[in-house]
């Protein structure tokens, strides 16, 4: 590893910062739908304790623009209780002296939870002297938000510079996995969906020079059908990137595939009428909202033969039941294939837990946009902290 690990290092008695990702999806009740990032970070926290070190979480929650109640990490941390079956103390900010006051008066193997780390803005704008107030209450440094990681923030990047920092064992992990997609065993099928081209263009680029075919669904599918001149009616596509999505389809023509057909509904409602028609077939007043039958069982096909297989991003609007069955009847293929199988996180994880898959598959990832700017860059931010970290801290 060009980065220290867990294993590096003895943190008896040390006061130990821990970044994780926290940053689970909320109802607007604000109770946890999906508590898969903190049970993913128990093993690394575990760790800790049983060394005796005192472990500091610091996360984000959602996007707040300063303090807002309703992302406080209170729900976080009693969520966190029950899974570690240990006390959490929560404390009402993340950094200042009354932080550390708190912290210093825990013992060994005691597990604090700072205040939601985007409260304060010097976070984001990965602040030199907020990255230092961070710094200042702990020992050691560990990076187990792989989820976070893509992004150059203050407890990502930033505090990697004042303290002896390795990566915990889920970071690790996601990155032995992902990296696997680098020298893949063929043939190798990526499946993309999501809304936007904008969002995924780096990321279908990229696995078009690596993979056998990159199969599209989702919303994106539609700037690609408008840049063939076809009618699209309401379904969604991005005016702007008509051109981009021309010059993706003539470079890659020989790797980039398209759905055939498509579900379309006269409005986006579990009471929509739907029908199936073909990719050039689209009829004025109707969206798409899913691949149809046909392209999934191309789709299904070929996931049948893979040996390698990438998947984000959803098929349709799977969160209506009635335009699901592209991403379910995906997932139950992706599963079933007897193949290298990584879900890149997002809503595509989330449908393989939907249809309760998720042990069929050999790596779900924490992180969506993490992930794909892993597999496209071949590293992160915050990895590269770690490594700069490394030839700083020399053992």
């Amino acid at each position: 590893m060009d980065f220290y690990t867990l294993k590096d290092f003895d943190f008896s008695g040390k006061i130990v910062l821990v970044r994780v990702d926290f940053n689970v999806p909320l109802d607007k009740k604000g109770r946890i739908t999906d508590d898969k990032r903190i049970r993913e970070s128990i093993p690394t926290i575990k760790h800790l304790m049983k060394q005796g070190a005192r472990v500091v979480l610091a996360s984000h929650l959602g996007k707040p623009k300063g303090v807002d109640e309703s992302l406080r990490m209170n729900t976080i941390a009693k969520q966190l209780e029950k899974l570690l079956k240990h006390p959490v103390i929560k404390v009402d900010d993340c950094i200042g002296a009354e932080v550390e006051d708190e912290i210093n008066e825990t013992t060994p193997a005691e597990v604090v939870l700072l205040e939601n780390l985007r409260f304060h803005e010097g976070e984001e704008k990965n602040d030199r002297l907020f990255a230092m107030a961070l710094a200042d209450l702990a020992d050691f440094y560990v990076n187990d938000a792989f989820g976070s990681s893509h992004r150059n923030h203050a407890s990502v990047v930033g505090v990697a510079e004042f303290l002896p920092s390795c990566a915990g064992f889920l970071l690790e992990k996601e990155i032995k996995e992902l990296s696997r997609l680098f020298s893949p065993k063929t043939p190798f099928y990526a499946f993309m969906g999501g809304a936007k081209i904008s969002d995924k263009i780096n990321i279908v680029e990229s696995l078009a020079k690596k993979a056998d075919k990159v199969l599209l669904g989702g919303a994106m599918i539609f700037t690609f059908y408008k840049a063939l001149g076809y009618e699209v009616g309401k379904s969604l596509f991005e005016k702007d990137k008509l051109g981009l999505a021309k010059a993706v389809l003539k470079k890659y023509h020989s790797k980039i595939v398209l759905p055939e057909d498509v579900v379309v509904a006269n409005t986006v409602a579990s009471n929509a009428k739907t029908k199936v028609v073909p990719m050039h077939g689209i009829p004025k007043g109707w969206q798409g909202v899913d691949i149809g039958p046909k392209t999934l069982m191309h789709y299904s096909d070929l996931a049948k033969r893979a040996k390698t297989i990438f998947w984000n991003g959803p098929m349709g609007i799977f969160e209506i039941k009635k335009f699901s069955k592209g991403t379910i009847g995906l997932a139950k293929a992706v599963a079933s294939a007897k193949a290298l199988t990584i879900i890149g996180g997002g809503d595509s994880a989330s449908a393989i837990e939907q249809a309760k898959l998720q042990n069929k598959i050999t790596h779900l990832s924490t992180g969506g946009g993490a992930a794909l700017e892993f597999i496209e860059q071949e590293t992160l931010p915050g990895i590269e902290a770690l490594k700069k970290n490394k030839d700083k801290y020399c053992l």
